[in-house]
């Protein structure tokens, strides 16, 4: 089957989330981890801190639109009911990697790209309170 254009970009997204996280001494741990209540898009480790993250991403037609300064940003995609199906998966995860004592903490990394002119811009909002 193939992947719609929204999926693609969410995919490539996610990769370069993946690839910031790794240059910034990360440590993939899993991804797309997925229940019937919601999905995990990285779970990654630093400094002994298991950090889950969502990712949004958003293409952008031209290359000047990519530093995400419009009318509508990627983060605008979390509501309140997303932050809830992620309280929910992430607590499940802890519960099923036997975690529950670790240190942790939720971010969104959002991700602006051109795919035209394949040029991307990665923000990391860290340690947000979920």
């Amino acid at each position: 089957m193939s992947k719609t254009a929204k999926q693609e970009v969410g995919k490539l997204g996610e990769d370069l989330a993946c690839r910031y996280l790794s240059e910034n001494n990360y440590q993939i741990i899993d991804r797309n981890y997925l229940k019937k209540w919601g999905e995990i898009d990285i779970v990654a480790r630093k400094d002994n801190v298991l950090v889950f993250i969502e990712v949004k991403s958003v293409s952008r037609e031209r290359v000047e639109n990519v530093s995400g300064e419009t009318s509508y940003r990627a983060e605008d995609n979390m509501h309140k009911w997303k932050l809830d199906r992620l309280k929910r998966v992430i607590t499940t995860y802890l519960i099923e990697n036997e975690k529950e004592n670790v240190k942790w903490e939720f971010g969104l990394i959002t991700v602006y790209l051109s795919v035209k002119d394949k040029v991307a811009k990665v923000n990391f909002l860290k340690d947000i309170v979920l």
